[in-house]
Formats: C-alpha cells, sequence, structure tokens
C-alpha cells in the first residue's frame, strides 16, 4: 500500500515538474517554433503561415491536432472547449431548501432521541429493529440518530448529483415524517 502511495506522489510530481519546465523549455528553443499566443479565454488559434512549415499533406487527412515542424517539433494547436452549460433547473446542493430540511431533519431525530432515551429508561422497549441494536447505550443511541441524518444527507447528496432533484428532497420529508411519527408514538405510549 505504502508503495503504491510512494509511486502516485512521485508521478504527480514528476507530473507537475513536466508541466513548468516544459513551457520554459519549449520556450528557449530555436525561433523557428511559431508562437501561438490565443486572443481570448478558449480561442482556436492556428500557426502563423510561414516558409519554415513544411506544406500540408496531399493523401492523408490527420485529425491530429499536432503538426509536424521542419526541426522534428511539433506546435500544437489550441482547441476551442465550450464551458459547461447550466441547466435552468439546476440548483446548489446547500441551497436554502436543502438546509432547511436538514435542520428540521436534525431537530426531529434529535427529539427522537430524548424521547427514545426517556421511554428506555421507564423501562420501555425500543420498537425499530436496528435501533435496538444501539438501544443499549446511550452513546449508541445518540450515534443511531446521528447517523440517521447523515445517511439522509448522503443519500439526498446523490440524488442531487444524478440530478433526481424530486427524490432529493423527498428523502428529507420522509425522513422528517417518520421521526416525527417516532416522536408522536413516543409521547402517546409512555
Amino acid at each position: 500500500m505504502k508503495k503504491s502511495i510512494t509511486h502516485g506522489i512521485i508521478r504527480g510530481l514528476a507530473i507537475l515538474a513536466t508541466g513548468l519546465v516544459l513551457p520554459v523549455w519549449l520556450s528557449a528553443q530555436s525561433s523557428s517554433i511559431p508562437a501561438l499566443q490565443p486572443t481570448g479565454p478558449l480561442a482556436v488559434v492556428d500557426a502563423p503561415a510561414s516558409s519554415e512549415l513544411p506544406p500540408a499533406p496531399d493523401a492523408a487527412v490527420t485529425t491530429d491536432a499536432r503538426q509536424p515542424l521542419t526541426n522534428g517539433m511539433f506546435a500544437i494547436r489550441a482547441v476551442e472547449v465550450p464551458a459547461p452549460r447550466h441547466e435552468p433547473g439546476a440548483y446548489r446542493f446547500w441551497d436554502r431548501e436543502n438546509s432547511t430540511l436538514f435542520a428540521v431533519s436534525a431537530g426531529w431525530a434529535t427529539a427522537d432521541f430524548f424521547v427514545t432515551r426517556s421511554n428506555l429508561a421507564s423501562g420501555g422497549r425500543e420498537m425499530n429493529p436496528v435501533a435496538r441494536v444501539f438501544a443499549g447505550s446511550t452513546p449508541g443511541l445518540a450515534a443511531n440518530f446521528a447517523l440517521e441524518t447523515g445517511g439522509v444527507m448522503g443519500i439526498s447528496y446523490i440524488f442531487h448529483k444524478t440530478r433526481h432533484h424530486k427524490l432529493e428532497r423527498m428523502t428529507s420529508y420522509v425522513n422528517i415524517s417518520a421521526s416525527a411519527g417516532a416522536v408522536l408514538y413516543g409521547l402517546t405510549h409512555r
């Protein structure tokens, strides 16, 4: 494991050094390399017409962006890359509605923790089979409700990243209603 991490670090440093040294080395080469100066952030630039450039091949058409020069070096043509478009209905994950839903979900989980702990201290029994594993101690019970809230946020984030925005919000609504139901049931059955 250490060997693969070390190799990854060395490879990353080599790529970084190449990215820093290669432009300096190329600029120090002979002046037969045409300078490519983009006019904008994503401008398409072709090499200037010069007598030093070889004529274009007639027989074969190449899709390679590199063009060979007379000294064996390659001039690389800048290619336009379109900026990512934002969907009209897209929004940030931590917007006001999600923040509110997560806060309400955490509030109901906290209320469920206190009601459940009180009922267990009075001789009650945990009804949820998953939470029953953690019901033996107060820290275990607190960890159960903290993991529940974190799980809701994680599932919502997965739905957000996969562009299932209705399911993203629905996850919080389902958790809020389940926690509220558990609190109300716990308060009425003391």
